[in-house]
This record gives structure tokens, C-alpha cells and sequence, in this order.
């Protein structure tokens, strides 16, 4: 069974992408890892060629700035990426370059590829996820945050990134994917309040205008994050590879878990949810196979 990794980025310096963190993640199980790098500003080519490691491929791409749809410029570095991986590749791990796999499930999710190797039936595999807001210590704990995302599927199928790059689709439906019983890091909101700002400006270049952006996210402003709908406290561990970068974290936000900020809609459904152990009217990306 070979096993290609693969993800995209670029501005990893400037932005604060756990970029090698995330790579380092799922490199153990890959036989091959390719990283499409985008033209940046900073030294984001050279980051990734200083992992200096046989299995890393990179591409490197000049992103269509004019695109500001939809985020679809995402979806087409995605692609890129993708359409490098070895044409005897098996599977293929997704990340993104603010996501990190726990080192306890690298067999977990090796495994359930083993597990659905011979059923072609299967299409990907489905990651649960934990969502970091503010800093290392707290999660996103309402409705807004995604639960599950695919992110092994299997190459040269025609399978090609959706949207902003959430997901995938194959000829426009949904993949048929069965659950792998990992769970993904997502650190995309966890930066300096300064980064952060820079981060929501530049990520929104492929949404918005300039002019948009300008009176939204003023250059000189720090990211709020008080304000939030609701969290709760992570009292698991995070990956080994997040060690360093997490010590050397040097800002503070005031979190004050019993504030929530949901509306009477999103109070119900929450209720309900706790209620009957199931999500209504979730919006899932996927098909899954039982």
C-alpha cells in the first residue's frame, strides 16, 4: 500500500503557518509528501526545501490573483498538489497548512486505509476535528465549527478540490467515504493578534475587493478574539511536533468560558443536539458509508 501526503502553501512565514508542523504530522505514514508552494514574499520555498527529507516533492505555482470568487484559487492550488502524486499512490493525506495530525492517530488512520484498501467503494476517509481558538488552550465549541472533513482520498479517480478547498467532490457529487477515527488539529485561529489580523486580510483577497478589505480589517489593528459565540477548555495533549511552537507562544487572550453568545436558534438546536447525541440540520460534505 503506498501512501502520498500533499498540501499547498505560501506567506507560511509572514502568515504564522504551522506549515512544517503539519507536514512532520502525517510524514510517517507517506511514502512520498508533495507540498505545492505558492509565490511568496518571505522564505517559504526555503522552509521547505530546509526539511532536506527524500519524500518531500515540491512544486512550485504562481497563484491567479485576479481570482476573488469563492475562495477558488485554494481549490486550484489543492488540485496542483494532487495532480503531482505518483500514479501508483494508493491514498492520499491531506493537510493544510494550519492542520496537524496527533501522532496517536497516524495507525489509526494507516489502518483504515488497510481496512478499506479492497473496498473501492470507498472513495476517502473522514477525519474528526478539533477546532483551537485564541490560544493552545481552547476550543471552538458551537455550530459554526466544521466536525468532520475528508482528508485521505484516493488518487486518480478524478477527485478534485471543492470550493475554497474544504472538501472534494468527484464529477460534482459528494465522496463516498467511510470514517477513519482520527481526529485533525486545526490551529487557523491560534496566532498573535497581530498575525491574526494580517492573516483575515490576506485570506480574504480571494472572497473580497481591496476596497472591502481596507474598511473591514484596518492594518494597523489586532485581531479581537473576545469575540466569540462559545468555547470550552482542551484538556487532551497536542501533537509532539506542536511542542516547540506552542512554548514559544507570547500573548494572552481573556477567555471567559461561561460567556455564549448563540442566538435562540443555535440555544435549541444546541439543546437538542445534547439532548438526542445527534447534530440536526448539519451541513456534511460528504456521503458516508455505514
Amino acid at each position: 500500500m503506498k501512501i502520498s501526503g500533499f498540501t499547498f502553501v505560501r506567506n507560511a512565514l509572514k502568515l504564522d503557518y504551522p506549515i512544517l508542523e503539519a507536514i512532520h504530522s502525517v510524514l510517517p505514514i507517506c511514502n512520498e509528501f508533495i507540498v505545492s508552494v505558492g509565490n511568496s514574499e518571505d522564505g517559504t520555498l526555503e522552509l521547505i526545501q530546509a526539511i532536506n527529507d527524500p519524500k518531500i516533492k515540491i512544486v512550485e505555482t504562481v497563484w491567479d490573483d485576479s481570482l476573488r470568487t469563492g475562495g477558488r484559487v485554494l481549490a486550484l492550488e489543492t488540485d496542483k498538489a494532487m495532480s503531482a502524486i505518483a500514479k501508483d499512490s494508493d491514498w492520499a493525506v491531506y493537510v493544510q497548512a494550519d492542520e496537524v495530525l496527533h501522532e496517536q492517530y497516524l495507525p489509526v488512520l494507516k489502518n483504515a486505509m488497510q481496512q478499506h484498501f479492497d473496498n473501492k467503494h470507498i472513495e476517502g476517509l473522514l477525519l474528526n476535528y478539533k477546532h483551537f481558538y485564541g490560544t493552545y488552550d481552547y476550543l471552538g465549541d458551537s455550530r459554526r465549527w466544521y466536525r468532520q472533513e475528508v482528508r485521505v482520498v484516493r488518487p486518480h479517480l478524478g477527485i478534485r478540490s471543492y470550493k475554497d478547498a474544504q472538501g472534494f467532490r468527484l464529477n460534482d457529487r459528494k465522496l463516498r467515504v467511510a470514517h477513519s477515527q482520527a481526529t485533525m488539529f486545526h490551529y487557523g485561529w491560534v496566532k498573535h493578534p497581530k498575525q491574526q489580523q494580517e492573516k483575515l486580510r490576506e485570506a480574504n483577497r480571494y472572497w473580497h475587493s481591496d476596497e472591502w478589505i481596507d474598511t473591514q480589517f484596518k492594518a494597523e489593528d489586532v485581531f479581537n478574539y473576545e469575540d466569540f459565540d462559545a468555547l470550552a477548555r482542551f484538556e487532551g495533549t497536542h501533537p509532539s511536533v506542536m511542542t516547540a511552537r506552542i512554548a514559544k507562544a507570547n500573548w494572552k487572550v481573556d477567555i471567559k468560558l461561561n460567556v455564549k453568545r448563540l442566538s435562540v436558534k443555535e440555544r435549541v438546536l444546541r439543546f437538542l443536539e445534547k439532548l438526542i447525541g445527534y447534530r440536526l440540520f448539519e451541513y456534511k460534505n460528504f456521503k458516508l458509508i455505514k
